[in-house]
């Protein structure tokens, strides 16, 4: 998240030279592409206590909207 983050701060800069701006903007896809990832494999290791036992995590849908 932190190079993505410097590669952005450096594109919005506006100090890249073009070869440089296509470059970092490859390397940011790959970055959101891979932080993506992670956060799909963590989302399926959540589990919650329900009762007595241990379940995969579910989006309350319903309860979406009291947040």
């Amino acid at each position: 998240m932190a190079e993505l983050a410097q590669l952005v701060t450096q594109m919005e800069s506006g100090q890249l030279p073009l070869e440089a701006s296509v470059a970092a903007y490859a390397r940011g896809s790959e970055l959101v592409k891979y932080c993506a990832a992670q956060l799909d494999k963590v989302e399926s290791q959540v589990k919650v206590l329900e009762g007595d036992m241990l379940k995969p995590f579910a989006a309350d849908t319903a309860g979406e909207g009291a947040q």
